[in-house]
């Protein structure tokens, strides 16, 4: 095997001759291991009429294949050695993994590597999934904290796919047959976009191995390209879902920029400080100080092209309008400058000490490698992370708060009892020439 390796300070990454990368990270003291494999693909790479096709094929990929053909043999299987697995989809991405104790990794890679390229996508498999998905599609659209999510990225990027529900709707979803599976397989599931990590207890060389006799018959292919967002905001906008409900569910945000910008670092202690924890100034003005929110939060959203940024809350009906405004007020405040060092230095240590509770565990550890080398192309280790946002001034706040917060490009997103969005566009205006 022509393989390339590249030794870093505390992991291993190979490129297999099929081009897929295969990323080791060694954690010392625990005796399991997570595989996880990242594909390049997600809702945003789908066309309108099968939207959500990705997420259904993520659900489809445990039900059988040739090796194995019920759900109930692959389940038993990793049962049988006390293994965890599970799998997710993004609007760039998906993922497929499995924790299991080190002794029982070439299980692991024998398993993943049959769902991901045996799958057999059996009609009645199919059939049978459709009523599990459109209930969780019910269940989004019946419960407005994780409706309100779907109502806001449909304001931003309006007519894009990156706008469209990652689930898709109950319509594209019936419509979605035994082919498309195949077709989407065969499209994405290659080696130019595909990353595999393994964290925990592991052997850079035995998963070399593992790797090459497991997944060497994945064909190199091709990245496909998406349709990119062109960000075209010249006035505050307002979307409002009408819902009987006894709370208010919003996002209020602006467009940011892409993850590859090198403001990404300014722009997440920018966010740990606006909305980044029970300290944080929203959390404090909304809540603490004034009881008008149950929850309330804020946070980034970045893709290849374009992001955003936004707090999100759960608001009393009655004073919807009051927590508005001073959610604006909170995200001006820092648009002028209002951050001293003290609460500089707390934001950057809120977000190296969250970072590092996370990695704790192999399987956030392997999203973490994992995702920047699919998505950014390298991977960023959490201590060159940690070396940015060390280096950020409250000068550096300023500029980035100056450079996202428009008032002309001011969105909001309102799950509620509401009908009029002149109310509320009122709001988004007010300081506006």
């Amino acid at each position: 095997m022509n393989d390339k390796i590249f030794f870093m300070n505390d992991y291993v990454k190979i490129e297999l001759s099929n081009k897929i990368r295969l990323i080791t990270v060694p954690m010392k003291g625990i005796s399991s291991a997570t595989v996880l494999v990242l594909v390049g693909a997600g809702s945003r790479y789908e066309k309108p009429q099968k939207a959500g096709l990705s997420h259904f094929l993520e659900h489809m990929i445990f039900k059988g294949t040739k090796k194995r053909p019920t759900a109930l043999e692959i389940s038993t299987l990793i049962d049988s050695v006390g293994g965890e697995n599970n799998a997710f989809t993004s609007k760039d991405q998906t993922g497929y993994y499995m924790k299991v104790n080190s002794e029982h990794l070439e299980l692991t890679f024998d398993i993943l590597s049959d769902i991901l390229r045996n799958s057999l996508f059996l009609p009645e498999e199919i059939e049978r999934e459709k009523g599990t998905i459109i209930e969780e599609i019910n269940l989004y659209e019946d419960t407005p904290m994780y409706k309100i999510d779907n109502v806001f990225y449909e304001l931003m990027y309006n007519g894009n796919p990156l706008g469209w529900p990652t689930a898709g709707t109950k319509e594209t979803v019936l419509s979605i047959n035994q082919k498309d599976f195949f077709d989407y397989a065969n499209r994405f599931y290659q080696g130019k976009d595909m990353v595999i990590v393994a964290a925990g207890n592991v052997n850079p060389q035995e998963i070399k191995e593992l790797s090459q006799r497991y997944f060497s018959l994945f064909e190199v292919g091709e990245k496909e390209n998406f349709e990119e967002v062109k960000m075209i905001q010249k006035e505050p906008r307002v979307k409002i879902s009408y819902k009987k409900t006894d709370q208010a569910h919003l996002y209020f945000g602006y467009p940011a920029f892409s993850f590859l910008d090198p403001d990404r670092p300014v722009l997440s202690v920018l966010n740990a400080i606006l909305g980044g924890g029970m300290s944080s100034r929203l959390f404090i003005q909304v809540r603490g100080k004034r009881g008008l929110a149950y929850y309330i939060s804020s946070f980034t959203d970045l893709y290849h092209e374009t992001g955003f940024i936004a707090a999100r809350a759960g608001l009393n009906l009655e004073k919807v309008d009051e927590a508005i405004k001073i959610i604006i007020e909170e995200f001006e405040k820092i648009k002028e400058g209002d951050i001293d060092e003290k609460e500089l230095n707390k934001a950057k240590e809120f977000l190296k000490g969250r970072t590092t509770l996370n990695l704790e565990n192999s399987h956030t550890l392997a999203e973490w490698y994992g995702e920047k080398e699919l998505l950014y192309g390298r991977v960023e280790t959490p201590k060159e992370l940690f070396d940015k946002i060390d280096k950020v001034s409250t000068g550096d706040i300023k500029r980035v708060a100056n450079r996202i917060f428009d008032k002309s490009k001011r969105n909001l997103a309102i799950v509620g009892p509401f009908n009029n969005e002149d109310r509320f566009l009122k709001l988004l205006k007010e300081g506006l020439s």
